[in-house]
């Protein structure tokens, strides 16, 4: 089976429990298209982002969120929520089937740093396969600023990348330029789905392998059901976007070595500590 058909939903998000509220859209969704196979929500949408909510891995939020995919028959990637470990907060997605089975769990790579204060980044790259239909992969919001993370997650054989974001500043025109051009990029489907209210402003989007957009979102609450086709990835890996770029196989084929990745290289990095620390801009002290 190369077709698989996955729905992003854009909804209101508040600052506490939306479990019961993601429950009604998918009622909602399900009753108009029974076809969807697979739900995606926007980062933080079971319980907006509230750091006080955080709780560990297993808890209520992750066996509510079970009870969703087993109830629907879908597999489930509900957005993201605050997970407690140790002294550690991260920003953590957890990918359930349709027995609302854990199939993997993903841990923020770069939080919105200094904005997305007192969250841990994790360290781990996350893909997960659909038995049958093909290889996905999750990065969060902000992961997408970082073409290394795309980079890896397709290396590593991903042909569609879930991305969950919670986006609300007015740099949200250039986010959605990222997510477009990481798709012809890295040829793969992205469905980069927002939440609003205090889930962000909108605007989700879905892209295909050419980087043709399937999807353009407004700032409403939408559904968005979208057909993939994995042959079509396949195909255009193989054979280039529109029969022309190969970059992956380029990417492959190269014998550059990017010196600024290895710790032990004798890389200058004077330019880029002489940036500053990481922190908010103040106002002009001139």
């Amino acid at each position: 089976m190369s077709r698989f058909s996955i729905a992003g939903i854009q909804m209101h998000i508040t600052m506490h429990n939306n479990i019961a509220e993601m429950q009604k859209r998918m009622e909602i969704l399900f009753h108009l298209y029974p076809w969807v196979q697979m739900v995606v929500f926007s980062e933080l949408a079971p319980h907006g982002p509230d750091r006080a909510a955080a709780q560990p891995i297993g808890g209520s939020i992750e066996q509510q969120l079970a009870e969703l995919a087993r109830r629907h028959d879908c597999w489930l990637v509900p957005g993201s929520y605050f997970e407690q470990s140790g002294e550690h907060v991260f920003n953590t997605t957890p990918v359930f089937n349709p027995a609302g089975e854990i199939v993997t769990r993903y841990r923020k790579l770069f939080p919105f740093t200094p904005y997305e204060e007192g969250v841990t980044a994790g360290e781990e790259f996350c893909v997960f396969d659909v038995p049958g239909v093909g290889r996905f992969g999750v990065s969060i919001c902000y992961d997408l600023w970082f073409p290394e993370v795309t980079r890896t997650l397709t290396s590593m054989g991903a042909e569609v990348i879930i991305n969950p974001v919670m986006a609300s500043f007015i740099d949200r025109p250039a986010d959605l330029a990222i997510a477009q051009g990481s798709a012809a990029m890295f040829q793969s489907y992205v469905f980069h789905i927002n939440g609003l209210l205090a889930g962000g402003n909108g605007y989700s989007m879905v892209i295909d392998p050419a980087g043709q957009i399937l999807h353009r979102g407004s700032v409403q609450e939408e559904m968005i059901p979208i057909e993939v086709d994995f042959e079509l990835v396949r195909r255009q890996r193989r054979e280039g976007i529109l029969r022309m770029g190969q970059p992956h196989k380029s990417f492959r084929d190269s014998r550059a070595r990017f010196s600024i990745y290895d710790p032990a290289s004798e890389f200058d990095r004077s330019y880029l500590d002489s940036l500053g620390p990481l922190v908010k801009p103040g106002r002009p002290t001139t």
